[in-house]
């Protein structure tokens, strides 16, 4: 899924509202799930928080591979951390038919939150903290040793650890919080006590995290790796090592399809995506749609079976891929076999086909090579795609602007945009590594509904999936982070000062997502609030779908 410049990177439709160009897209879904078995049918997931990675060990690069390996997390503010240590006394409007909408109290630059005390949270968690302190290190634990201090950097907090007795912390490690433990280790790190970091890194975590284990041990492997890079300063080397070239193109395709089948997060993004283009193209003969993570495709199999229903014949549809090195690999070669497979599936439906690629980074794109022809109805998709896009705080260039500016300058008549509902860009390290938290701590827990903890392609799949987003958010700064999510108000925030306003989201794309997650775990929950929809794991909002058009 990444689509970093200069970089190495990485649905189904129900529907109650019978509306015809919506009903096409039933119709298409139904026909697609028999003929899956069909030359036309490929593995895809898109690419929400998804990489295609593979761990390779190197003394070059000397960075750590997971052979080391064997609660929720609330937010009073997107913007500042406030940590709870328990995850039973979780209070959480978010979907709540008690909930008023109305309140924007409840709510952060658009997106939904928590609401409990922070001052509580804070201090629970010190307490808890400070509690494992004095039972382990004694009452001299706030003394600072500055002589200890990892010759790397030096702390500027007033509670820079000393020597402590690990040998004990080890004998406690069954009654510790996993939790707790990432988080004290992460605010040692960012307070540059480096000492104290290495050794919970490597007396405590490497004995409680697997990658095989409870979802929060899965997810504690893959930040233990990150912390390890941050602290190596390899973060960079790291990301740009795990190239993809283990395992095949082939086996990488299949873990991205475990989890687009067992998670609705990719299906979202295609049925949400797919129903706004139908309903807002009903009565045209062209369609041009750019697609700024095509990935394999199989979005618009879906899309060309419902138009080819159409009274009267299919429009003419042109299809603009926009791809990257990494997509690349996964799929075993180039737009070329996008290109083909679509032109191939449009033909056998009778509609009237053209591709056209371009292999370049989304950052990289500029008008001329997206080639708008007169007289076509345009509809651009950004499917978790803009957020890989350096901003403002990375670039003097800001081409995430840039590009929403660009796409205004054509002219669309629907822009979709589907992201992650997460507040990473700007947030300093420790922030960041909380939220990061929160947000996979849910994505863990979702899938480990849908498969056994000892299933070996679950375990591929979040190793070559996952976890290099995880490690480039809590590893790398700068041009190096590429894993860079804002919350649904920042982005509608970009949209409005690029010249876009939301489109409203009709009730047919409304009761389609909800027909869709009642293929999945309880759990999913979904909202509809003003212009957007919020898909969720329980009370965490995970990525968010809304439609724009030009003002």
């Amino acid at each position: 899924m990444q689509t970093s410049p200069k970089k190495t990177n990485s649905a189904g439709i129900h529907i109650y509202h019978q509306h015809k160009p919506v009903q096409e897209i039933i119709d298409s879904y139904t026909h697609y799930k028999l003929s899956q078995k069909q030359s036309y049918s490929f593995n895809d997931s898109s690419s929400q928080g998804t990489n295609n990675v593979s761990y390779e060990t190197s003394k070059r690069d000397q960075f750590y591979t997971l052979e080391s390996s064997q609660g929720f997390i609330d937010f009073d503010s997107p913007s500042s951390a406030s940590v709870s240590s328990s995850s039973n006394n979780r209070s959480n409007p978010f979907l709540s038919p008690q909930v008023s909408h109305s309140h924007s109290s409840n709510y952060t630059n658009g997106s939904p939150i928590s609401v409990h005390s922070t001052d509580n949270g804070n201090y629970e968690l010190k307490h808890k903290l400070k509690e494992l302190e004095i039972s382990l290190l004694g009452p001299e634990s706030d003394i600072v040793d500055s002589s200890q201090c990892c010759s790397k950097g030096s702390s500027s907090s007033s509670h820079q650890q000393g020597e402590y007795n690990w040998s004990q912390i080890e004998e406690m490690i069954p009654k510790l919080d996993l939790k707790d433990v990432l988080i004290k280790c992460a605010q040692a790190v960012s307070d540059g006590d480096f000492q104290t970091a290495l050794a919970f890194m490597n007396n405590v975590l490497g004995k409680m995290v697997s990658v095989c284990g409870l979802p929060i041990q899965r997810l504690g492997a893959y930040m233990l790796e990150g912390l390890r890079a941050r602290l190596e300063s390899s973060g960079s080397v790291i990301y740009k090592a795990l190239k993809c070239e283990e395992p095949t193109s082939k086996e990488l395709m299949s873990y991205m399809h475990i989890l687009y089948q067992v998670c609705p997060y990719w299906k979202f993004a295609y049925l949400t995506s797919n129903v706004v283009i139908c309903e807002a193209m009903q009565n045209e003969s062209r369609i041009h749609i750019i697609d700024f993570q095509i990935a394999q495709g199989t979005q618009w199999l879906l899309l060309m079976q419902a138009l080819a229903r159409r009274p009267g014949g299919s429009p003419f549809i042109r299809v603009t891929g926009i791809d990257d090195s990494q997509s690349s690999h996964a799929r075993g070669g180039g737009l070329d076999i996008v290109g083909k497979r679509l032109s191939d599936y449009a033909k056998s439906c009778g509609v009237p086909f053209e591709f056209h690629s371009v292999a370049m980074y989304g950052c990289e794109v500029e008008q001329k090579d997206l080639v708008v022809q007169h007289g076509e109805a345009l509809a651009v998709n950004f499917p978790f795609a803009l957020h890989h896009m350096p901003d403002e705080s990375v670039s003097t260039e800001n081409h995430r602007d840039r590009l929403l500016r660009l796409v205004k300058s054509l002219s669309p008549k629907v822009v979709i945009l589907v992201e992650q509902e997460s507040n990473t860009n700007t947030s300093p390290f420790f922030n960041r590594f909380v939220e990061t938290m929160s947000y996979y701590t849910a994505m863990f827990e979702s899938i480990d509904v849908a498969l056994p903890r000892n299933d070996k392609k679950r375990i591929s799949a979040e190793q070559h999936c996952v976890a290099r987003d995880i490690v480039n958010m809590i590893a790398c700064e700068g041009g190096e982070r590429v894993e860079r999510h804002e919350l649904f108000g920042k982005w509608r925030a970009r949209f409005s000062m690029a010249g876009f306003v939301p489109l409203p989201l009709s009730p047919s794309v409304i009761d389609s997502v909800r027909s869709l997650l009642n293929e999945f775990d309880e759990n999913y929950r979904l909202e509809h609030i003003d212009v957007v929809i919020y898909l969720a794991w329980k009370s965490r909002a995970m990525c968010t779908s809304s439609a724009w058009r030009c003002y």
